[in-house]
């Protein structure tokens, strides 16, 4: 996978200079998560072949799984079509989630709802 600077110009970041991206199990195809890209960060991934993302919450590059050892090997990466969200499919070398479900998809909304308040 390669991107030029043309390309990587056409993207429609966000005024932070962030996209979202959507990271899908390329086997099963279930959504795993979503993060934050930069310009950096997608560069990073396209070299090293793992999912690279921008920590909003520790304004820094975060190699996921480098901590952890839940890598995601990125398989291919799509483009919506209006060029502001990018979708990852990925082999995911463990769980994708920090509570060690598969997804960070796991509950529903309801069962959010029932969840108690935390303040």
């Amino acid at each position: 996978m390669t991107l030029d600077n043309e390309a990587l110009a056409r993207l429609d970041w966000n005024a932070q200079g962030l996209m979202p991206a959507i990271v899908q199990d390329a086997n099963t195809r279930a959504v795993l998560m979503m993060a934050y890209m930069n310009a950096e960060s997608l560069r990073r991934t396209l070299d090293f072949g793992e999912a690279v993302f921008w920590s909003r919450s520790r304004g820094e590059l975060w190699h996921k799984g480098a901590t952890s050892g839940n890598t995601q090997r990125v398989v291919e990466i799509r483009v919506d079509c209006d060029a502001d969200t990018l979708l990852l499919l990925v082999a995911p070398a463990g769980p994708a989630c920090h509570t060690l479900a598969t997804s960070c998809f796991f509950r529903t909304l309801d069962e959010f709802n029932a969840e108690p308040k935390r303040y």
